[in-house]
């Protein structure tokens, strides 16, 4: 059995991958899934954000395809391209979970969570 390392660095490479490979029919980096979720959700791209560094240039960039408004908001068109990526993506993280129940998805995002704040005490 490969440790867990091995199938964390495995896992993210291949979830990085697929996502990206998703996003790129649309030609969208993770970051612009990330702004328009953001504001999908109704929360304000600047304070959500923050955390992940500079987001301006993909705000203008969506700006630039008439998908943002000029009060951050979604416009129809906007709307409707970020339908279209979420039902993708949706199919994405079906497929990545597949033949996993609820409760070991659970488990196996509680045990991570748990090894994350083990190495947080360091």
């Amino acid at each position: 059995m490969k440790p867990i390392g091995f199938w964390f660095a495995h896992l993210h490479q291949a979830l990085e991958s697929s996502l990206d490979r998703i996003l790129a029919v649309e030609a969208l980096t993770r970051r612009h899934w990330q702004v328009l979720n953001t504001i999908d959700g109704g929360d304000r791209v600047d304070e959500a954000l923050s955390p992940f560094g500079e987001h301006q240039e993909t705000v203008t960039d969506l700006r630039a395809r008439g998908w943002i408004d000029d009060r951050d908001g979604l416009t129809p068109t906007g709307r409707e391209a970020h339908a279209r990526i979420k039902t993708e993506v949706g199919k994405f993280r079906a497929r990545v979970t597949e033949g996993i129940g609820d409760d070991d998805y659970r488990t196996t995002v509680g045990v991570l969570e748990r090894m994350a704040a083990n190495l947080a005490r360091e």
